[in-house]
């Protein structure tokens, strides 16, 4: 009986170690987490998260990897390492699912950022705006395209927020 517990557990180990991936409905934690993950983490710590089926940006200035739902598919999240810790998360377009613990969800109307966290200043970043929450575990931010919320992130205080 021992013995059959012990194959079991261990192959729950196996198997949810083989199953980590970006979160399908993820939590930014405004200035703590994102996605679960948090500012800091490590490669490795984020490969037991989320697993290490990734794509890797060739044309960014720090490593960074795409985490796609769907293969060639540009829909996730991705995080941004400086010296091989995490210095930016953030969500691929407009992933369904994802909110805060306020409840604000990505597709949400951008009038409600303001009403649940006040008055943000507002980064242009192309085709769509990034809206600043600045505080004490790091920047939050909320990307906003077409008077609706797009996506979020979370850098660290020197990372520009245009992703």
């Amino acid at each position: 009986m021992r013995a059959l517990l012990v194959a079991t557990v261990a192959a729950l180990a196996v198997t949810g170690a083989s199953t980590a991936a970006p979160p399908r409905a993820g939590v930014l934690d405004p200035g703590r987490s994102l996605g679960g993950l948090r500012l800091g983490a490590t490669e490795s710590q984020v490969k037991a998260a989320w697993g290490s089926s990734f794509g890797r940006c060739r044309k960014c200035t720090s490593p960074t990897w795409y985490f796609n739902y769907r293969r060639y598919r540009p829909q996730g999240a991705a995080v941004s390492f400086h010296q091989g810790r995490v210095e930016a998360i953030f969500t691929l377009w407009a992933p369904p699912g994802w909110r805060t613990p306020s409840g604000l969800k990505i597709g949400d109307p951008a009038s409600k950022i303001s009403q649940l966290y006040g008055p943000l200043s507002r980064t242009p970043c192309g085709q769509y705006s990034a809206l600043i929450l600045p505080m004490q575990g790091g920047v939050s931010v909320f990307y906003v395209s077409n008077k609706k919320l797009w996506g979020f992130g979370l850098l660290n205080f020197l990372v520009q927020p245009c992703r």
